[in-house]
């Protein structure tokens, strides 16, 4: 009995997902008080990275390309590069350029293997591509932060690793050796663990929304100007990642374009918060997750139709 409700709360959460991030963004905008819930914003993200995390088995990193991988993570390596780019071109402030910058930077959307998954893609490849980003960010984030923005924004580096081994490296770690140490017993719930970073993905847009009510009430013209960027780093990654895989297996190139478009909006407005960026920095990410979680179900809509 007790299986059957998980189960069906677990469906609850995968099957309308989109309409719980638009539903938990309402809430944040309409009850800016939430906001006192942004201490939370790391054991929410550690959680959400670990969850995700135990649905890899050693197989997953065993049956795949070498090749393919690495063109997926050098192409990643460019992302800040062009969210840079976009928000440059669009007059930014240099609070709202960081936003972007780590955007650009953090791992694909912790989701993106379900929607591989659900687009008949290469799920194995968005995991390893997902988990290998994860770790790299350890030095790539404070890296291009300070590549691309210098002084701008003045932050402390050591904060921002201290978020990533807090929040990705460390429970990601105890995952996946949790599922290599204990494969059936962890195995045997699969099927929840993708849920629960989906619930943990809903609470904390919700309490990013909050940080941002005023922001995007007032926001006005550099609200149009983000949405802007949003839609154009979102899409331009998608391009990219179907261009630049035109040789590999239509499931490999599915997979590529999943993961180099879409950009872990949950990760990004954390990691903003925790290390100490103002709060109009996690703006980006608030938009960008609305605007990807629509767009990726479209593409899972269009990759999985008939042939």
């Amino acid at each position: 009995m007790a299986d059957c409700v998980v189960t069906r709360a677990a469906a609850l959460v995968d099957d309308y997902l989109l309409v719980w991030v638009l539903i938990s963004v309402a809430v944040g905008l309409l009850v800016p008080s939430i906001v006192v819930l942004t201490p939370l914003s790391t054991p929410i993200l550690a959680i959400m990275i670990g969850a995700v995390s135990l649905t890899l088995s050693p197989d997953q990193f065993r049956q795949l390309r070498g090749r393919a991988l690495l063109v997926i993570l050098v192409v990643q390596t460019g992302m800040p590069l062009l969210a840079f780019a976009i928000a440059r071109a669009l007059g930014l402030s240099p609070a709202l350029t960081a936003g972007f910058v780590v955007l650009g930077a953090v791992t694909p959307e912790l989701v993106t293997p379900t929607m591989t998954e659900l687009s008949g893609g290469d799920t194995a490849l968005s995991t390893v591509v997902l988990v290998v980003v994860g770790l790299g960010t350890l030095v790539f984030v404070p890296g291009v932060v300070t590549l691309f923005l210098g002084e701008s924004v003045t932050v402390d580096s050591v904060l921002i690793v201290e978020q990533l081994l807090l929040a990705v490296v460390v429970p990601m770690t105890l995952a996946v050796g949790a599922r290599y140490r204990w494969p059936d017993r962890i195995g045997q719930y699969d099927d929840v663990y993708p849920s629960v970073s989906g619930l943990m993905v809903i609470l904390i847009i919700g309490i990013v929304a909050a940080a941002n009510a005023s922001l995007v009430r007032d926001g006005g013209s550099v609200l149009v100007l983000v949405a802007a960027g949003a839609v154009a780093l979102n899409c331009s990654g998608y391009v990219t990642g179907w261009l630049v895989s035109w040789n590999f297996t239509r499931d490999e190139r599915i997979a590529a374009t999943l993961s180099i478009g879409m950009r872990d909006f949950a990760v990004a407005a954390a990691l903003l918060v925790g290390a100490g960026f103002p709060t109009v920095a996690t703006l980006p990410a608030v938009i960008f997750g609305i605007v990807e979680m629509t767009t990726s179900a479209g593409l899972a809509k269009w990759f999985s139709r008939p042939k």
